[in-house]
């Protein structure tokens, strides 16, 4: 055969399949490659194994299917086998469309070994009601397990059992997974709960923390070893949505709160967020830090502090901007002149951006400054007329690809010579090696072409991303979101009026 027999084993183990050993990966390989070894009459083939462990059957959204398909759709896999119909998939209509549809497309067999189903039995057709049958059982099982699951977890929940990986902030898991109160950081719960029945704002009390010296919940359970976030930026200071959270949260009363939110789908794992009134409460579920009285009366006096809607504005750097010193995000103050202000360091007196600000209007007359001189400088420079050499790098690279072609070509013709005795043994070694040496000096050279291919493309592109640029400055005269989308990808600000611009244009500056 000229072309290599591709057959693809794919694999597939859910976590409720490997309570079953039949179902276990080694098993699965095992049958598939015993059974692709008499699939094939030639030795010019070549397995592929793909393994998705711990993925659902109910979508196809998962790595290793993905990569397969991926390879179907360039024409590199002749043969796909699986153990049964729901190690592809659990979902009939998806199931079906790949195995009826795209797989006869792009001349894929599949074979589905417990099923005793093989396309290339079926001339076409693809195995009637019994194969749509068996599909439906198998999302019909999805299905039902998915419910009979959340009925179990629900059932543990309402026992006491605490199901979720990580415990709120002030709380631990106990005997039988049931809560229990932290005491360490159920102290500062407390704290933050006292200063808001004083009328505290948030961020007053983000100051009280920070002199306090009050670790963050990240910093805590980092400390304690439990260190699951980056919390190197912290330094000590508490974030508004922390705060928040902390006060909003019904669990501290000692009601446990689920059904909050459900998936978009069977074995998808996109989330919404039900209605309040679809939860489930169960009260007295565990230990309060918090008495039901106290938190009312902080629900209470947070509703003075929160606006009734939140409008989120556009602007042309929005969560572009970022001080220099600690690394966070710049907040945009809606003043009669808006500036960015370094929020993150009002806490801390001390700190080198401490009440860093720059007006936005002097910013982005800035970034407009200098993108309309850098543009006008790299559209009349010399350093970019290799950009019309890409096409001519392109038809080397398809001429030094054929050349590659035709020597096989000529290799497998140089064969059939010596079969039919038209040339005897020592003419068909020494043409061999004179086609072999050929082919690496032209795959070395299409090697270059490429490289060289690629780096024109790029600089192709950023020229053709200039003249754009070029283009929409003619007809503004200050930064526009447009100009933002294009070139800029992070602005820093400095204490000493010093602006560093990442641009998303390679070599822009």
């Amino acid at each position: 055969m000229n072309k290599k027999y591709i057959i693809a084993l794919y694999i597939r183990l859910s976590l409720d399949d490997a309570k079953v050993d039949s179902f276990s990966i080694h098993n699965q390989k095992l049958a598939l490659n015993k059974y692709a070894e008499t699939l094939v009459d030639t030795d010019d083939y070549e397995i592929m194994e793909f393994v998705d462990n711990g993925y659902s059957g109910t979508n196809f959204e998962r790595p290793a299917v993905q990569e397969l398909l991926e390879l179907v759709k360039n024409f590199k896999i002749n043969c796909i086998i699986v153990k049964d119909f729901s190690r592809f998939g659990r979902n009939s209509i998806e199931t079906g469309y790949f195995i009826e549809q795209v797989f006869p497309l792009f001349k894929v067999r599949f074979i589905s070994i417990n099923d005793n189903f093989d396309t290339d039995n079926y001339n076409g057709d693809t195995g009637g009601m019994e194969f749509a049958f068996k599909n439906l059982i198998n999302e019909y099982y999805s299905i039902d397990l998915s419910k009979k699951s959340k009925t179990a977890k629900y059932t543990k929940m309402r026992k006491g059992e605490y199901q979720s990986k990580l415990c709120p902030f002030g709380y631990k898991k106990g005997k039988d997974n049931r809560l229990e109160i932290e005491d360490e950081s159920a102290e500062i719960v407390k704290m933050i709960f006292q200063l808001v029945l004083q009328s505290k704002s948030n961020a007053q009390i983000i100051k009280i923390l920070y002199k306090k010296k009050i670790p963050t919940p990240g910093e805590f359970k980092a400390k304690k070893g439990e260190g699951n976030y980056d919390v190197s930026r912290c330094g000590g200071m508490w974030h508004l949505s922390a705060i928040s959270r902390t006060i909003t949260d019904e669990r501290y009363t000692g009601t446990y709160i689920i059904c909050k939110r459900a998936v978009t789908d069977v074995g998808g794992h996109k989330m919404r967020l039900k209605d309040e009134r679809d939860w489930i409460k169960i009260p007295d579920h565990h230990p309060a830090i918090i008495s039901k009285e106290d938190f009312e009366k902080a629900q209470k006096i947070r509703r003075t502090f929160k606006c009734d809607k939140k409008i989120k504005h556009i602007y042309p750097l929005r969560s572009k901007v970022i001080c220099g010193c600690c690394k966070h995000t710049m907040n945009r103050k809606r003043l009669k002149s808006p500036v960015f202000h370094c929020c993150h360091s009002l806490t801390d007196e001390k700190a080198s951006c401490y009440n860093l600000k720059i007006e936005e209007n002097k910013l982005h007359s800035l970034l407009f400054d200098i993108i309309s001189k850098q543009t006008a400088v790299l559209l009349n420079t010399d350093n970019l007329s290799n950009v019309k050499n890409y096409d001519e790098s392109i038809q080397k690279k398809i001429d030094y690809e054929k050349s590659i072609e035709d020597c096989y070509k000529n290799k497998r013709n140089l064969y059939e010579k010596l079969l039919l005795k038209e040339i005897d043994l020592q003419t068909y070694n020494e043409l061999k090696v004179e086609y072999d040496n050929m082919i690496n000096n032209f795959k070395h050279s299409l090697s270059e072409i490429s490289l060289q291919a690629e780096m024109l493309k790029s600089e192709k592109d950023n020229m053709e991303t200039l003249k754009n640029v070029s283009d929409i400055i003619s007809n503004e005269s200050t930064l526009s979101q447009t100009l933002s989308d294009l070139l800029i990808d992070k602005v820093f600000v400095y204490p000493d009026n010093r602006v560093e611009v990442v641009w998303k244009v390679q070599g822009f500056i």
